[in-house]
């Protein structure tokens, strides 16, 4: 049996959530799981078909709780497709402003709304464990402190104070475009070369800690006012209420960096994963580590399920011990680039179980 003790379990959660999925285009694999954590904050969303020339994939790295990291896991993607950016084809524009609505939506009628409902669904989860008591007879279920989830009915809800990580790539056609705020990480793998796809927003960088202290913030110890360890992430409201700035320059934003690669021959494969992998792993460990389990190994999940096996600790203190959640395809995406005889200048995609890569960097939003 598991203990809780503080923010680690007494034995570390081992059993994994774990899926395999393809569409013509592309196969993909991932895993998550909790370990020594008390509670499993992270969150994911796969989407092959997002529409029909994309396929979406995103990793949420939570923090204070798991209610910011699964709303967007419900609803950053569909953003995505319902602003105007992107039916003109500018998926870059509609995947900001998807980082940007995550706040707005959870401050208002939706967010208190989901986190209410996922509050019920905890407390039921908890009652079944023998966690807690059943409320009594005559308690209210489910209610927030504002009673009613209209929009602007509680006045003084100024939106969650957990916050998510986002990292997410979105594939069209031969274009890879990878947004992230936060430090949960894309890497490609273009020749058993890694290359990192997205930034860690650590609070320690210059422009992030400008940013920061020209909003009225600090870092201290490599933190956010001394409590949170990255600059940029969606939530964490408390941290964006200087109404003289826009959401951009608030001491931490969810304005995300976004990355397009072109996609070609050279790719192996794309991973995205949060941190808990990459604080114990650099990388092109991690790359060359997956290399060499697609030599012998064809289930992508299983890889996921070894690289969390691997990094996961003995005991508790030190690395390896927070959730851990990765994608291989966008986390092992084993595509192959071939042009069709018949169709002159159209390229397509087709997957394959070796090896394939990608190239240009352009960094649209920094």
């Amino acid at each position: 049996m598991q203990v809780e003790m503080g923010i680690y379990l007494s034995s570390p959660k081992t059993d994994k959530m774990s899926e395999d999925g393809e569409n013509d285009s592309l196969r993909f694999g991932l895993s998550s799981m909790q370990g020594w954590r008390s509670t499993m904050e992270d969150a994911h969303a796969v989407y092959p078909n997002l529409d029909t020339s994309a396929s979406f994939f995103g990793v949420y790295d939570g923090h204070g709780g798991d209610e910011v990291s699964k709303f967007c896991a419900k609803f950053l993607h569909q953003e995505v497709l319902n602003h105007e950016a992107s039916s003109a084809g500018d998926i870059g524009a509609s995947i900001q402003h998807a980082f940007f609505r995550m706040d707005e939506m959870m401050c208002g009628q939706t967010g208190q709304r989901e986190f209410a409902a996922l509050t019920e669904k905890e407390q039921a989860k908890d009652i079944i464990e023998g966690l807690i008591s059943p409320p009594k007879h005559g308690e209210s279920k489910g209610q927030t402190d504002g009673g009613s989830s209209d929009e602007g009915a509680n006045s003084d809800y100024r939106g969650p104070t957990a916050g998510s990580t986002a990292c997410v790539a979105i594939i069209q056609n031969i274009q890879l475009l990878v947004a992230n705020a936060g430090d949960s990480r894309c890497v490609l793998s273009r020749k058993g070369q890694a290359y990192d796809m997205s930034r860690d927003h650590k609070p320690d960088l210059p422009a992030e800690k400008e940013r920061i202290t020209n909003a009225g913030g600090y870092v201290r110890c490599g933190r956010v006012n001394g409590s949170l360890n990255m600059a940029r992430a969606i939530g964490d409201m408390e941290l964006k209420q200087n109404k003289s700035l826009p959401a951009e320059k608030q001491i931490v934003t969810a304005n995300p960096d976004i990355c397009t690669v072109e996609l070609c021959n050279d790719d192996d494969f794309l991973v995205l994963a949060c941190d808990g992998i990459w604080d114990c792993m650099s990388s092109q460990e991690l790359v060359d580590f997956v290399g060499k389990q697609l030599k012998d190994e064809s289930r992508l999940s299983a890889i996921c399920e070894t690289v969390m096996d691997k990094c996961l600790a003995p005991a508790t203190g030190g690395e390896g011990c927070d959730n851990m959640t990765m994608i291989l395809d966008p986390n092992i995406i084993t595509m192959q680039l071939e042009k069709p005889e018949t169709s002159g200048n159209t390229w397509h995609l087709l997957h394959r179980k070796s090896r394939a890569v990608a190239v240009s960097f352009e960094v649209l939003i920094g």
